[in-house]
Parts: structure tokens; C-alpha cells; sequence
């Protein structure tokens, strides 16, 4: 089976884009665990900070206050820095769930300072009364403080496992899926270029070259294509340029074996309201609705495709293509053109253009003369039904029961 290298180009920029995708997760991620490592600094500074209050020396009462101010400002400040860390820890509010949690611990750590401040503003204020009481107190709100922090640092240390571990899984997918597809396309990539030297011929030699790509295949089946037709005016029908019938036996000659695997379909066209009997049109406009509707149908033509005028108004075309199916819609297709086709008679009347055909999917032990005299009979079915239509073999089965 040959291979799209225009599938192949587009699958490779969906891949670049998700490698790209998955990098930059990587590289957010780990700039969210170097943020949740600074929120780890900071709860241990706030214990430093709780620590030496705690611990001022009551001798200078007015620079130990001092140092109090400052100090207990200075861990809100902290806590602040805490809440602004936490609004770029996405993983924690969308993929961890835990976001809400931490901020309720922020929460509760700046009623603890407070309590924790107002104690220790009490015992340092210069007063001996209740001065053991106050003491207790102190230690009270000091070892509340310093075990919720210590808790508060052993979370985080569990958030920072789990984005690590979501890190990991991340990082390692996108290790694995670059350097599986790295070999990959890089086979499909050789493979193409391949087929290139093969098309300029620098491999002579290499007759049996199996080629890869569908494209290339195509160029090459145009390259050996043989234009006997063309070379010959007599195999060329003098209003459209396009085979005559004795053109299209000849053409079908020369590439019935390029794609021996592919199914062969045989269409005939016929213009509807447009007989050789009935001329309706002038001889110049007749001509141009021959000549548009010949460009049409050949604006279709593949390498391996077959078309050609083989009466007054009837056109032939025969198709190589992989499946029935896809045979029928690409006439389906051409039909559907056709129709499109608009001209405009010298009174000014508008002329719609519209075709009946008769399709048939060729036996391969059956010549191709009797698959015309096959398709003639489905075309007829297809005049009698409607006009604009296209009849197939299992239409005539279906009238004849």
C-alpha cells in the first residue's frame, strides 16, 4: 500500500504540536516547583522570624519593641508573599485539588501570627504585672505558631511529591513518544526522499524500486505515460482535443497494467436534450458546450484515467481507482461539475448543462468494448428514469426483478 506524503507532513505537524504541547507543560511545571520551593523558604524564615521574637531581650525594652514592629510586620508581609505565590499554582487548583486547602492554612497561619503578635506585644511592653502569666502565654501562642508552620512545611512537601510525580509521568511521555516517532518519521522521511532521487533517475538501476509515496507514484505513472494519442491526429477528436474512440482503446492499451490491484470503472456521459437529431443550438454554441464539458470532465483526469468523446454527445471515462466506491463518487463528482456549467443563448435565455451516464465497475476477464456495450445499456436505463442521474449495473438488476 502506498503512503500520502501529504498524510504524512500533516500527522508529523500534529505530532510537533503536541511534543511542543507537552514541553511547554514540562516547562511550566517546573517553574511551579521552583515557586513551591520558595514557598517552603519563606515558612521556614516566618519560623526563624517567630523564633526571635520569641526570644528579644527585655533589658532595652525600647529596642526590643522596635525590633517587635518590625518583625511582626514583617511576617503579614510573609504571608502575603504566601497568597501571591499560590495564584500561579495551577496544578493545585485544577489538576491536585488542593488549592483550597492551602489557602485556608493561609488563612489560619495569619490568625495564629496575630494571636502570636499580641502576646508577645504584651510581654514585651514594659509592665510587671502578670509578667509569668504573659510569659506562658507567649510560649503558648509560640509553640502554636511553630507547629502549625512545621505542618504547613510538611504539606507543601507533599504537594511538591505529587508535581514532581506529575512532572515525571509528563516528562517521560514526552520522552518516549519523541524518540518513538523520531524513528519513525525519520524512516517515512528517508523513504520520501527516496522516491525523489528515484524521480530524477540518479538510481538507473534500481528497476524493482518499490516506490513509497502516493504522490510519487502518480508522477511517475504521468512520466511513463506514453502519448501515443497525442502525437496522433487521429486518435484525437477535432472539437474537444480530447481521444476519440479510437484514442481511448489506445490510451486504455498503454495503461491498463500501471495499478493492476485497482478496480476499473467505465462511464458513459451523455448531454442531456443535446442530440446530433434535434439541434437546438447553433453550430458555435454547440461546439462550446462540447469543448467546456470536455476541460470539465479532464479538470478530473488522473495519470491512469482514461477519457474521451466517442459520439456526437457522449463522453467515456474510464477510472483506476482502489475501491468501487471511490470510482462512483469521483464520477459522482465530474456529474455534479458538469451541471454547474452555465451558458447564455444570443436571445439571452440561460443554458443549464446536464448529463445521464451509465457506470460499471469492468470485470478484469472482460474486454473493454463489451464494458461499453455494458455501459450503454445502464446509460439508456438512465435516460428513461431522469435527467441528471447517473445508473449503475444493480439499478438494471433491480428493474428486471
Amino acid at each position: 500500500m502506498k503512503h500520502s506524503i501529504n498524510k504524512i507532513f500533516h500527522n508529523l505537524s500534529i505530532l510537533l504540536i503536541t511534543i511542543s504541547f507537552t514541553v511547554t507543560v514540562v516547562a511550566l511545571l517546573v517553574v511551579e516547583q521552583n515557586s513551591s520551593y520558595a514557598k517552603i523558604n519563606n515558612l521556614k524564615e516566618q519560623k526563624e522570624i517567630v523564633k526571635s521574637l520569641a526570644n528579644l531581650q527585655k533589658e532595652d525594652i525600647e529596642l526590643a519593641l522596635i525590633q517587635f514592629n518590625s518583625k511582626s510586620t514583617q511576617l503579614h508581609h510573609e504571608i502575603k508573599k504566601l497568597h501571591n505565590l499560590n495564584k500561579y499554582d495551577y496544578t493545585g487548583k485544577f489538576l491536585l485539588g488542593n488549592s483550597n486547602e492551602y489557602l485556608l492554612d493561609l488563612q489560619k497561619l495569619s490568625d495564629l501570627t496575630t494571636n502570636f503578635n499580641k502576646s508577645a506585644h504584651k510581654y514585651y511592653i514594659k509592665n510587671l504585672k502578670n509578667e509569668e502569666e504573659k510569659s506562658k502565654e507567649l510560649k503558648s501562642a509560640f509553640y502554636s505558631i511553630n507547629t502549625f508552620l512545621d505542618s504547613m512545611i510538611i504539606k507543601n512537601i507533599g504537594y511538591n511529591e505529587e508535581k514532581f510525580h506529575l512532572l515525571q509521568n509528563i516528562a517521560i511521555f514526552s520522552f518516549v513518544l519523541t524518540f518513538l516517532t523520531t524513528f519513525w518519521y525519520r524512516k517515512r522521511l528517508a523513504s520520501i526522499y527516496k522516491d525523489i532521487l528515484h524521480l530524477y533517475a540518479i538510481n538507473k538501476n534500481k528497476k524493482d524500486y518499490e516506490i513509497f509515496s502516493q504522490e510519487a507514484d502518480a508522477i511517475q505513472l504521468r512520466m511513463n505515460r506514453k502519448p501515443v494519442a497525442t502525437d496522433n491526429p487521429s486518435m484525437i477528436d477535432p472539437v474537444t482535443q480530447i481521444n476519440n474512440h479510437k484514442g481511448m482503446l489506445s490510451s486504455y492499451s498503454n495503461k491498463k497494467g500501471m495499478k493492476d490491484s485497482n478496480f476499473i470503472s467505465v462511464t458513459i456521459f451523455e448531454i442531456d436534450n443535446f442530440s446530433k437529431q434535434k439541434r437546438t443550438f447553433s453550430q458555435e454554441l454547440t461546439q462550446a458546450i462540447l469543448k467546456k464539458v470536455a476541460f470539465t470532465i479532464s479538470l478530473h483526469e488522473q495519470a491512469t484515467d482514461v477519457i474521451a468523446r466517442t459520439d456526437y454527445n457522449q463522453f467515456t471515462i474510464v477510472l483506476s481507482r482502489s475501491s468501487k466506491e471511490q470510482s462512483f463518487k469521483d464520477v459522482d463528482i465530474i456529474r455534479q461539475s458538469i451541471s454547474e456549467i452555465k451558458f447564455k443563448e444570443p436571445g439571452g435565455d440561460s443554458v443549464a448543462i446536464t448529463v445521464s451516464g451509465g457506470f460499471i465497475i469492468k470485470p478484469n476477464n472482460q474486454s473493454l468494448d463489451e464494458s461499453l456495450r455494458k455501459a450503454k445499456e445502464v446509460l439508456q436505463h438512465a435516460k428513461k428514469n431522469s435527467t441528471n442521474t447517473i445508473s449503475q449495473t444493480r439499478d438494471l438488476a433491480q428493474l428486471e426483478l
